[in-house]
């Protein structure tokens, strides 16, 4: 079959169509230009549905890479989508994000720029950042560390930030400390890794697992779950800075640019 013939009447025809649907609602001035389209249409051969089929599947198989150009248009479209509806989120929810009273804080709490980070104690990408996240605040006194206690790989994970919590609200002094030592532990973050870090800042575990009991810890976390959800995030890390969710650990470089674009033009993008 020659699609060369068929193809440029289908694109005529339905080119035709186009251009009058949308001059359908113009001047009646240009009328004409679109009764001239519509008698080119016209004109073209008839179309058979089974040959135009033909000859878009003769065409696809001997030009393969455009699908691979339709699947790269289409997931740019659902990233900027996405990328939407994230900034969306986080106009919504900018208090929760940002300024909750509720989670820990490293960095200068009253700093100029805000940097969130979604966190798993167990994540190996989590503390290959955390270097990264050392690094900006020690180099920039202006910028405020948000932490989100975000236990998404297992019952191990959970347990470790529950102590977590506990000691923060006992211990907020020491809790800096004890967030790198845990984040930077070797093995497996959990209960008796956490409580063990712990006490040895000079926590007393008994206060610190009665704290455990209290609803407000579990509340914070399925808060965090459930902003997490919100803003599409469901690895880790994850970040917000400005109007952006940033996944992954990319590197100080990456962050440190969207923090300094955010305090020139209020974007991660100027």
């Amino acid at each position: 079959m020659d699609w060369k013939l068929i193809a440029p009447a289908a694109v005529v025809a339905i080119g035709g169509l186009a251009f009058a649907t949308y001059f359908a609602a113009q001047p009646a001035a240009e009328q004409p230009q679109v009764e001239a389209v519509v008698e080119v249409a016209e004109a073209q051969p008839a179309l058979d549905k089974a040959q135009i089929n033909a000859a878009i599947r003769e065409y696809l198989l001997e030009n393969p890479e455009v699908m691979l150009e339709v699947q790269d248009a289409l997931q740019e479209k659902q990233l900027a989508a996405q990328r939407e509806d994230q900034a969306k989120a986080i106009e919504d929810q900018k208090t929760a994000i940002f300024d909750s009273m509720a989670d820990p804080v490293l960095g200068n709490a009253d700093g100029s720029a805000t940097v969130v980070e979604f966190f798993d104690y167990n994540c190996g990408f989590c503390k290959r950042a955390m270097a990264d996240m050392v690094s900006m605040m020690e180099s920039d006194s202006e910028l405020k560390f948000v932490l989100k206690e975000f236990p998404i790989l297992g019952p191990d994970s959970e347990a470790a930030h529950h102590v977590a919590l506990a000691f923060h609200d006992l211990y907020p002094e020491q809790y800096p400390q004890f967030h790198l030592r845990l984040l930077g532990f070797d093995g497996r973050a959990s209960d008796e890794s956490a409580m063990r870090i712990a006490t040895e800042l000079g926590g007393d575990e008994a206060e610190i697992r009665a704290r455990m009991e209290d609803p407000s810890i579990g509340e914070r976390i399925r808060a965090t779950y459930a902003l997490a959800n919100e803003l599409g995030i469901s690895g880790t890390p994850a970040y917000v800075v400005g109007d952006e969710v940033v996944s992954g650990a990319l590197g100080e470089s990456v962050l440190a640019t969207k923090v300094a674009n955010v305090r020139e033009c209020g974007s991660t993008v100027c």
